[in-house]
Order: C-alpha cells, then sequence, then structure tokens
C-alpha cells in the first residue's frame, strides 16, 4: 500500500527511530511501512493518522484507488 509517512516524517524533522518510538514499533517496521513492504495494522494506522493528526485516508492510499495527487 502506497502511503506519505516518510513525507510526513520528513516535514517535521523525524528521523525513523524517532517516529518508532512514538507508535512503540520497531525502527525497521516503521522502513517497511514507508517502502510498502508492510501494511500496519489498523489500530497502528489509527496510532500514526493521531500521531500527525491527519485522517487514516490521508496518510495511505488504496490500492485500487492507485495514485492521488
Amino acid at each position: 500500500m502506497n502511503n506519505r509517512l516518510k513525507d510526513l516524517r520528513g516535514e517535521r524533522g523525524w528521523s525513523q527511530q524517532l517516529l518508532a518510538d512514538r507508535l512503540e514499533v520497531s525502527r525497521q517496521s516503521v522502513n517497511a511501512i514507508e517502502t510498502g513492504r508492510y501494511d500496519p495494522s489498523l489500530p497502528l494506522a489509527f496510532k500514526i493518522a493521531e500521531l500527525f493528526e491527519l485522517s487514516i485516508e490521508a496518510i495511505f492510499i488504496s490500492p485500487s484507488k492507485g495514485e492521488q495527487a
């Protein structure tokens, strides 16, 4: 699943480790989500959305909808 996590993290100047610490996951998990190798669980997706104060849909792009601008 495509997502904007790397861009959002970069806008805030956060490292992968800092984001991982805030989400209580490993840095490797953050990397895997950012690169699309791992889709987060629904509870983790909600936690990410709450941390960035955005909706899940504003961060994660449904594969059935393709790229959105």
